[in-house]
Order: C-alpha cells, then structure tokens, then sequence
C-alpha cells in the first residue's frame, strides 16, 4: 500500500482475495510459478487454508505464512488470542516457529524466509494474536543489509527453477493409486529430519549479524532445576521473569522456552532439558476436548519416553510429567499463576490435565 521497495529494489504486489480459502490458492499457485509468496492470517481463516497447506507442504515448497494465532470460535465466538487454530494445522506438514515478543516477530520473519529456502519445508510463523500481533514496544529493526546476508540468492533461483514451466514440462499433482502413494508419502523424510538442524544453523548465523541469540528450545533458570515448565508463545515472557525472580530466592526452577514446535527435535529438547530436572509441567494454549492431552503434554511426553529407549536423556530416571491450559482467549497469565504452577509441581501427586486462571467448580481441575 505504501509502495516500499523490499530488499531487492521491488516493490511487492498485494493481491486480496474473497476470502481465505482463495487467498490459500493464489500463494499456491504464485509459489508454482516460482514467486516469493507469502500471507497472513489466523483462526477460522488459517483453517480454510488447510487444504491448500497440505498441497503446498506435500509439493516441497518454500513459503511462510505469518499467523497472529487466535482462538476458533466454540461454544462462542472470541477474537481473542491463543492457539487453537495453529494447532488445528500441525498435520499439515508446515513447520511451526513462535515468536514470544515483538523483536522475536521482527526476527523469526527473517528466520524463517531463510530456513524454508534451505530446508524446501514450508512455515507457519506464529505470534500471539493481540497480545503480541497489536503490542507496541521498541524493537530494533532489521536493516537490508542484515536481510541480504541472511537470504542466499542461489536458494532463490532454485526455488524460482522449480517452477512450472511449458519450456520444461514437469508433472506435479498428480492422482496416485495405492502401489505408490504410500512410498512417495515417506519420500519427504529426509527434508523434515535436517530441518531443526537447519533452523539451528540460521539461528546462529543470525545471531553472528546481530548478537541476537537464539535456540530451538531455550532454557532459562537454574542449572540444576528440579521444577521445569515447558511452553510457548508470549505467555513464556511472564514465566521467564518470574523464574529469574525464584531463582534469586534460591528455588531450583527453570523454563523452557519452545521456538520450533514443528518438526518436533527430541535431540534439542534434550540438550536443553537440565539432568537434575525431577518434574515437568508443560502449558498449551489450546484444548482438544476428548483427547488423551493437549499437543505440546503429548509432545513432551513422548519426547521424553522415546530418549530414555534411544539412551540420549540427560537424566537417569525420567521426570514426571503433567499437563496444563492456561491464556485461552487471552485469559490473563500472571507471575502468580506461575508460581501456582511451581508451587503444584512440589506436591508429591502434582494434578494432571489441570488449568490456570479460572475457578473450575464443575470438573475441578483448577490448582490452588
């Protein structure tokens, strides 16, 4: 609209579409013609992408979607903030990057237009709707330079070869029956397997240019933690100050802090697990009513029981793990709440699948 230039000199073209199922299919097709495609989107609109998400996924294509992640209307209808409709994607084959703060936003863009060039697997980047998507605060802007360093030009040409092309027929998109589909569906192992290490390696030259330091799961607090949460997403922020502030008290706690949810690296989970950590609680902002716990409890659970059989934990005996709600709708997270957490994790019977922030006098699975 203000007809700025990007990094290149172009001025980029805006197109609105009638709604977001449409505009899922235009990036799909501009990106088959090998343009540098990206939308923005949340909630309901993210899920009329979906189909198109697992095409352009499917096809080994380079995109970002930018989400201001927000809730999916259920018994009511909320504008608000939380991960509901993210959540609802992480099938697709997207991967999945949060941002926590308005500078991570900044960031983890940059971040991530380089990793899906590199990696050919498609992102989805995700702030907080509202309480980070309309924060005002201070950041420090990115310059061009930075951004061509960052953006190798040769990945772009092989992504713009790879367009459909009548001087070079390609076919793509294909009907297959049941004698290949299942082989070809494998065929993207490869891709998903190298890309945390990927996003690792773009992490660190990033940090290089700009002493901005980040990792796929980032731990702060004690280094010999008995009490972890793991969580994502703005809500990480409030943890982060209140842990330092335990920990100047002399409590034995940390935080991690999730960047890159999907695809989910249980060696980088590990690596930033503490080996004295004796109880974990993980926080999701989202429920998936009917299942056995929400994705980030089940995630962490499972990482944990597949490291101890492949022998690559930090610990020895493996921690036990509970899971909470907290922030749907924007509810309000506070240092309190927190502490609440922390506070529960001392119990000999920490509650599992609990909340925080309400009062639940049906079901009762509020903490103290």
């Amino acid at each position: 609209a203000e007809q700025k230039p990007n990094i290149w000199g172009t001025i980029p073209v805006v197109v609105e579409m009638q709604s977001e199922g449409g505009a899922a299919g235009a990036v799909h097709g501009a990106l088959q013609t090998g343009s540098l495609t990206t939308t923005f989107t949340a909630s309901q609109g993210l899920l009329l992408m979906i189909p198109n998400m697992y095409k352009i996924a499917g096809e080994l294509t380079s995109a970002v979607f930018h989400i201001a992640a927000r809730s999916v209307a259920a018994q009511a209808l909320s504008i608000f903030g939380d991960h509901s409709d993210v959540m609802a994607t992480r099938a697709t084959g997207f991967a999945m990057l949060f941002a926590n703060s308005v500078q991570e936003v900044m960031d983890f863009a940059l971040i991530a237009q380089a990793s899906t060039l590199k990696a050919r697997v498609p992102f989805l980047h995700i702030m907080d709707g509202f309480r980070t998507s309309h924060e005002i605060n201070k950041v420090e802007k990115l310059s061009d330079d930075v951004m061509q360093a960052m953006i190798d030009p040769e990945l772009i040409r092989a992504h713009r070869a790879r367009a459909l092309n009548p001087e070079k027929p390609f076919i793509r998109g294909t009907a297959q029956n049941p004698d290949v589909f299942f082989q070809a569906r494998e065929r993207v192992n490869p891709y998903y397997l190298k890309t945390p290490d990927i996003v690792q390696e773009t992490m660190d030259e990033f940090a290089k240019l700009t002493g901005r330091e980040y990792k796929l799961f980032q731990y702060v607090g004690a280094p010999d933690a008995e009490r972890v949460i793991i969580m994502m997403g703005s809500g990480a922020e409030t943890a982060e100050e209140t842990v330092k502030w335990l920990v100047e008290r002399g409590e034995k706690v940390g935080l991690i802090k999730v960047r890159l949810y999907r695809p989910f690296s249980v060696k980088h989970l590990m690596q930033a697990l503490p080996a004295t950590v004796k109880k974990v609680a993980t926080l999701d902002r989202t429920k998936e009513p009917g299942g056995p716990g929400e994705p980030l409890y089940l995630d962490v659970g499972n990482a944990i029981s597949e490291a101890m059989r492949d022998g690559i934990a930090p610990f020895k005996h493996a921690p036990l793990v509970v899971g909470g709600r907290y922030g749907l709708s924007s509810k309000e997270f506070t240092p309190g709440m927190v502490k609440g957490v922390f506070d529960e994790l001392k119990k000999d019977h920490p509650k599992n699948h609990f909340t925080v922030g309400i009062y639940d006098d049906v079901t009762h699975t509020s903490i103290d």
